[in-house]
């Protein structure tokens, strides 16, 4: 019977959703940004002059020769809102609202969505997305085809021809490949040094052959917020070979001095939970002393409320801020207790990857299956000049990567004879060459 019912209101909600949509009618639960709607009547939308004249500002610099990303960059230089943060600001019902970007954080998707958008020249485009059955909630995007358009229903803000002009330009304009598709064994490895934030994984715009990685934090216009201070480039040819050496100096080592091999791997393995026992025990410490210094706070700001030197409006707000600090430190200290178990579980699989190392003492290809077998994380510092250019010899620079074992963290391979030490020497450019070395 619930089942029943469920499906019958269903598909009452479809009949009329569907009427309204052929009627004309905006079936959008929010305007666009740069329109607001009619006080006097809710179906239709008005021109919010504020929000549209950023809007027309984006069309016009999109035509005069200016990216999306550049567009963004400038509108947060100028501290506009974002459409979120503007809708929140007026009192309108915003969506996918993140609590934790800026205001003034423009993203290259939100350029996008606002030249993209057919609305801005006065028409209505219903049954843009569609759900497959009411027992799911996931909305799929309609073909175009499969769309609905009522033109001129309400006052544009954008030129019907300035409109087609900018999607003209847009198709022409070369577009990213879908890296949906298209994934790295490196992907969710790479960790950027000075932020600590995963590498993104791009392809070159010019060569699409050419893919590489570099901090998504800077990416993001992270330099300008203080977030990081380098790309940390590092291309994705160079970083294969470079693993790919380590490694196999690793099972080269493992083969010709097996109990060296053995020693060193338990002392790394050691060394490795001991510090991360450390740091862990050290951060519960901290956020256990803060939530007492809360509770004392709690208590005298009790007293001051009863004493009448604060106001019931400042205590229950101050009370507030106090207990969401104590409840976010009580998740923290769960979680690192969670890893602080799973730490300890690690002692004595030194063993266990000397058996993953003698499986490929013989490996001459480095793939996502080895990879994951052996590497839990790389940390990639931003590379350094080391020399200069001259008549005979390109300038050099050099670039440290930290490669963080499974189980073990970093091995450190005594200097012997018998094991190599591969250096990577590439050019990138004309002038230019990058050695990726042992450190």
């Amino acid at each position: 019977m619930n089942e029943w019912y469920a499906r019958d209101i269903s598909r009452k909600v479809r009949s009329a959703h569907r009427t309204r949509g052929n009627a004309g009618e905006p079936l959008a639960t929010k305007a666009p940004y740069g329109y607001k709607k009619d006080p006097d009547n809710h179906k239709r939308w008005v021109v919010d002059e504020e929000a549209a004249e950023v809007v027309r500002r984006i069309f016009q610099m999109y035509l005069g020769g200016k990216g999306v990303e550049q567009i963004a960059t400038d509108l947060e230089a100028e501290q506009i809102l974002i459409p979120s943060a503007y809708a929140d600001k007026h009192g309108q019902k915003a969506l996918n609202r993140q609590l934790n970007v800026s205001e003034f954080a423009w993203a290259r998707s939100v350029v996008v969505h606002i030249l993209r958008q057919r609305e801005y020249c006065g028409d209505v485009v219903n049954f843009k997305t569609y759900s497959k059955s009411y027992k799911n909630k996931k909305r799929y995007f309609n073909d175009v085809e499969n769309q609905t358009v009522f033109e001129n229903v309400h006052e544009p803000i954008i030129e019907r021809e300035v409109w087609q002009r900018v999607q003209d330009r847009y198709g022409k304009t070369r577009q990213k490949r879908n890296l949906r598709s298209e994934k790295s064994m490196f992907s969710g490895l790479l960790v950027c040094s000075t932020c600590g934030t995963n590498l993104g994984f791009h392809f070159n715009q010019g060569n699409h052959d050419i893919t590489y990685f570099n901090c998504t934090a800077y990416n993001n216009r992270g330099k300008a917020r203080g977030l990081c201070d380098a790309t940390h480039y590092i291309r994705t040819d160079f970083l294969e070979q470079v693993v790919l050496a380590d490694i196999k100096r690793i099972t080269s080592f493992a083969k010709h001095y097996e109990s060296e091999f053995l020693e060193i791997l338990m002392s790394s393995a050691d060394d490795e939970v001991e510090r991360q026992i450390g740091a862990s025990e050290r951060k519960i410490t901290t956020l256990k002393a803060r939530n007492k210094e809360l509770d004392t706070l709690f208590e005298k700001l009790y007293e001051d409320n009863v004493g009448g030197k604060l106001t019931d409006e400042r205590f229950v707000k101050m009370s507030r801020k106090y207990e969401d600090e104590q409840a976010d430190n009580d998740k923290r200290i769960a979680a690192l207790s969670q890893d602080l178990r799973s730490v300890k579980n690690k002692v004595g699989t030194a063993k266990d990857f000397v058996s993953t190392v003698k499986k490929y003492t013989h490996m001459k290809k480095l793939t996502p299956e080895i990879l994951r077998e052996f590497v839990d994380k790389i940390v990639v510092h931003h590379r350094q000049r080391v020399s200069v250019a001259d008549k005979d010899n390109p300038a050099t620079e050099e670039q440290k990567i930290e490669i963080f074992y499974n189980c073990v963290g970093t091995i450190e391979v005594p200097e012997l004879k018998k094991i190599p030490q591969t250096e990577v020497h590439i050019p990138t450019r004309k002038g230019v060459a990058v050695n990726y070395a042992t450190a």
